[in-house]
């Protein structure tokens, strides 16, 4: 990996844990000579993540739909910022220019973008690695809930391996580096029905 997406929040959450693991990522991922993709925001998490990875001497690119950068919520100190139509034209660019993607915790947003990029995984749209950044256990219950859509016959097992996860930015990275494409299945073959 070379350069890395990451989604994360336009708020920065009401614990200081939060703010420690993006700061802990930042310096990581400046440490190893990664780049760093993300939404372009100046706000939250996002606004964290781009002040500790340039403070480091990193490079970072933002990528803004122009209505976001119309309300000044855009970073002016990126390394590089693209201007993007629309939410859909900002993940897709995201995806062209990243070779791994974390998602930090978030809200709607963030968890939008990681639906869709592991929705384009299992259908086979991409083979990169896709990350949860689990603090504090902000996204146990949502490993559950994909736990829950394997044992209910809703999620294979194979397309549930497609999203790692680990509670720390080391770990995480590591299972990054580790990540082997998996045989996706999406669809049902007709002698399931």
């Amino acid at each position: 990996m070379k350069k890395i997406c990451v989604f994360c929040g336009s708020n920065s959450g009401f614990s200081e844990v939060y703010r420690k693991s993006t700061i802990e990522l930042a310096e990581l991922i400046v440490e190893r000579q990664l780049e760093i993709v993300y939404g372009g925001g100046n706000v939250g998490l996002m606004g964290i993540l781009a002040d500790h990875v340039l403070q480091g001497g990193g490079l970072i690119t933002g990528v803004i739909p122009h209505f976001l950068a119309a309300k000044e919520v855009g970073h002016d100190r990126l390394t590089k910022m693209i201007f993007v139509d629309s939410m859909h034209e900002r993940k897709q660019k995201m995806s062209e220019l990243a070779d791994g993607f974390i998602a930090l915790p978030g809200g709607f947003g963030t968890l939008e973008e990681l639906a869709e990029i592991l929705t384009w995984a299992q259908l086979g749209l991409i083979q990169k690695p896709v990350g949860l950044l689990n603090v504090d256990k902000f996204y146990s219950p949502l490993i559950l809930q994909l736990d829950m859509m394997v044992e209910k016959g809703f999620l294979k097992t194979e397309n549930r391996q497609l999203l790692l996860a680990d509670a720390t930015p080391s770990g995480l990275l590591l299972k990054m580096d580790n990540f082997i494409p998996v045989k996706t299945t999406k669809w049902i073959s007709k002698d399931e029905t």
